[in-house]
């Protein structure tokens, strides 16, 4: 058992250094797409001065102005070029600083903060009890439903655990578990680090594990994909 509780902390960490890996290459397309789309602008600028200069130069000067110009041949490989980057720019989803998450188990919707400075997601959870079954380690926990306000039970697989280390404490152990999430048009299993969030008023945090390369987040902005309940998820 110890054995596979090693392997298993050994797996959580290259998923861990995996996501971080992600999502510094996320922001770099992102930046790159950026400065990209500036440079086009700049250049079809550039562009614009050079061919007015060209005619105004080669026409006499009593000779009046064309109302018709000439238009400039396009280059097929610069259209394809844009439109790829096009489309690039809109698989990427932009989320704001606060959304609501489905979350499934147990089937319900809550209000969630969107952190990209989190490496891995954490959820509310009271109660917990860990327990075996058939040989593998399990646990039970509490969360509750912003619509009733009572208590959910949910008994998941733990999946790890990973240790936090907080100023002048002892560093605590967390059970590390996976739930399918659906946020917009995303629809992610990802993994949970389960810890009591009673204090925050989301009980969701989403970190860089499920945003990786599919999303990027304007915290300016909040709740900008429609709500996803039972009745409607897909």
């Amino acid at each position: 058992m110890f054995e596979l509780n090693r392997r298993e902390d050994a797996l959580i960490a290259r998923e861990a250094a995996i996501s971080a890996r992600e999502s510094e290459l996320v922001t770099l397309f992102s930046e790159l797409l950026e400065e990209k789309k500036q440079l086009e602008s700049q250049q079809i600028q550039l562009e614009n001065q050079i061919n007015t200069a060209s005619r105004t130069n080669s026409l006499p000067a009593s000779a009046p102005l064309s109302r018709t110009a000439a238009k400039k041949p396009q280059n097929p490989s610069n259209k394809s070029s844009a439109s790829q980057n096009k489309r690039a720019q809109d698989d990427i989803t932009i989320l704001g600083g606060l959304e609501y998450i489905y979350l499934e188990p147990p089937g319900i919707s809550l209000s969630a903060r969107i952190d990209t400075g989190a490496q891995t997601s954490s959820l509310n959870a009271l109660d917990m009890v860990e327990f075996e079954r058939d040989g593998k380690p399990y646990i039970k926990f509490n969360i509750i439903d912003p619509e009733t306000n009572e208590k959910i039970e949910i008994t998941r697989r733990v999946r790890g655990h990973t240790k936090i280390k907080k100023h002048k404490t002892e560093s605590q152990r967390r059970p590390i578990v996976q739930l399918r999430v659906k946020l917009g048009k995303l629809d992610e299993q990802i993994s949970f680090t389960l810890i009591d969030r009673s204090k925050f008023e989301q009980q969701a945090l989403i970190g860089r594990n499920f945003l990786r390369d599919l999303a990027v987040v304007d915290v300016s902005k909040e709740f900008t994909k429609p709500k996803t309940t039972r009745d409607n998820q897909q």
